[in-house]
């Protein structure tokens, strides 16, 4: 599998409407374009009217019929917008444009709206890094700051669900610490060991995971060999589980810099997926996000 595979699989999906909050900027504009060239979804364009329409006028639309326009009078009107059409079946999949991260976030956890489950929120990552001999996940890097036990017990299940929904089947889930041993000045350790007992006795289903384990031997058999650690799955990792927001960051961003990856994320937990991406992600970046999230429906 690879993250082209998903475009086209994607594609071949009973078309979804995606709502896009802050959709009146070039940005959001180029990225439906090309999506809408690639079969990949309808759209819900909210925010500015004029705007839209003004970034829309410069541009070749393949598909008018697939766009639909919604009229916001502030960046808070648009998240507003954008919810309610997911919350009301209007939309499928909610989508950040030109908006804070915090309001569009706020929004989705109001009250007022269904969008909240019973599980909670994560942030999933799919790298295709090259060199590595399958897709890795790297969660959280984006939403869970310092997360609990029992958070990265529903960070782990949220992954999982996504790896099964791309054709990894009982994942392997390595999580991530600076050290091999329990340590118990590091409460990485702590919690990785508590997780691997968790799902030895079945309290996390449906992977394998260990820890704790440093980066080289969660990827690398052969460190892992080096180090004398005894484990079916050290050094194959499908799912990486890190401590805490600041390794989720680094990590993600030194695959995409240094590490030449290509990405596609979204935050999972929701009742609906939700397309999280930066102004400062690549279009082909934010093509692979819609279509792991269409596929994860």
């Amino acid at each position: 599998m690879r993250l082209n595979n998903l475009l086209k699989s994607a594609s071949l999906k009973q078309k979804v409407v995606v709502a896009i909050a802050g959709a009146d900027n070039r940005e959001s504009i180029d990225f439906v374009i090309e999506a809408l060239t690639l079969k990949l979804a309808k759209f819900l364009l909210v925010g500015d009217e004029y705007v839209i329409r003004k970034y829309l006028n410069e541009n070749s639309i393949p598909d008018d019929e697939a766009l639909q326009i919604v009229h916001a009078i502030s960046k808070e009107d648009a998240a507003h917008l954008a919810v309610r059409a997911v919350d009301s079946n209007q939309a499928t999949i909610l989508m950040k444009g030109n908006i804070p991260s915090r309001l569009l976030l706020k929004t989705v956890l109001n009250n007022a709206y269904g969008l909240k489950s019973t599980s909670g929120l994560s942030h999933v990552a799919v790298f295709e890094i090259p060199d590595y001999q399958q897709l890795l996940i790297v969660t959280d890097a984006a939403m869970n700051i310092a997360p609990s036990l029992m958070e990265k017990k529903y960070i782990i299940e949220n992954a999982v669900k996504v790896a099964n929904s791309i054709g990894i089947v009982n994942p392997n889930v390595i999580a991530l610490a600076a050290v091999e041993e329990v340590n118990p000045s590091m409460q990485a350790t702590i919690d990785a060991a508590a997780l691997t007992l968790m799902n030895r006795r079945g309290q996390i289903k449906n992977c394998q995971i260990e820890g704790p384990l440093a980066l080289d031997n969660a990827i690398s058999v052969i460190s892992a060999r080096q180090k004398g650690i005894d484990s079916e799955i050290a050094g194959k990792a499908d799912i990486i589980v890190v401590p805490n927001i600041e390794v989720g960051n680094v990590l993600y961003k030194s695959l995409v810099y240094f590490g030449k990856a290509k990405v596609g994320a979204f935050i999972v937990g929701a009742k609906t997926p939700i397309v999280f991406t930066s102004r400062a992600d690549s279009l082909e970046a934010k093509l692979y996000s819609l279509a792991l999230s269409i596929c994860s429906l």
